[in-house]
């Protein structure tokens, strides 16, 4: 990790509703750096949506600054998301367009020639194992296969940071080692920064080289595993999840751990 890709400086969101201001993000100051992969958790309500739909510019914040891969959140976000991917929980993949027919088609939405993006979608399923799956129209997908599919999208524009919001929610403990290996390979393989959201705690745990919990719209503890191990529960070799209840008072990041 030679410099940081994320730098993020008292961050803020409040929503107005009828019955008043609503601070969900209330100040949040973050550096990530090139190469690394953050576990970024909260439990329900904590601002850790919030703060992720931010930084991919799909939210304005209320007030702060945060610079991206170079560049400015607030005054450039067409450059940000040039150098950014992003995953949704929700997916997105139209089910009777072809493994090919959406990487293609993401390609193209990035401005690259019809052969260029051909030749890319041909690359990323030779690195991501989907070569045997491109013509098949996306219903016919496994979950696991879906989210392979997603990530890849996400990375056809060669992004400097991936961003991961809940990546192997609702899928088996087989995809979701499939998964965990995949994003460990496009860390080392491309150098490219992962910043990933989600409730297993077991897959912060197993991923992620430094931890970034919040709560009540602030950061409330940051550090490895290890660290937050030895620091909340009193031991590092025990569970995340212990030192999770410890932070939050809360028993798991958003739901019952699934393991």
């Amino acid at each position: 990790m030679s410099s940081s890709v994320i730098r993020v400086r008292g961050l803020t969101r409040t929503f107005s509703l009828g019955s008043g201001p609503v601070h969900a993000v209330r100040g949040i100051d973050l550096t990530v750096g090139r190469g690394e992969i953050l576990g970024f958790l909260g439990p329900n309500g904590a601002g850790k949506t919030t703060t992720l739909r931010m930084l991919t510019t799909l939210l304005p914040p209320s007030g702060g600054e945060a610079r991206i891969a170079g560049r400015d959140l607030l005054r450039d976000p067409a450059g940000v998301r040039r150098r950014i991917g992003y995953v949704a929980q929700s997916g997105g993949l139209d089910p009777g367009c072809s493994v090919r027919e959406e990487l293609v088609t993401q390609g193209r939405l990035h401005l690259m020639s019809k052969g260029a993006a051909a030749g890319r979608a041909d690359e990323l399923a030779g690195e991501l194992g989907l070569s045997g799956l491109m013509d098949r129209p996306a219903a016919a997908l496994s979950g696991g296969q879906r989210r392979r599919v997603e990530i890849a999208l996400g990375l056809v524009n060669r992004p400097e940071v991936l961003f991961l919001d809940e990546p192997t929610t609702g899928l088996d403990p087989g995809s979701r080692a499939e998964l965990w290996d995949l994003v460990r390979r496009v860390r080392a393989e491309h150098g490219t920064t992962v910043f990933l959201t989600t409730h297993y705690l077991d897959e912060a745990d197993a991923l992620a080289d430094r931890i970034v919990v919040v709560d009540a719209g602030r950061i409330v503890a940051e550090g490895t595993s290890a660290e937050l191990k030895s620091r909340y529960a009193g031991d590092p070799a025990a569970s995340l999840q212990d030192a999770f209840l410890a932070i939050t008072g809360r028993g798991t990041a958003e739901q019952p751990l699934a393991i």
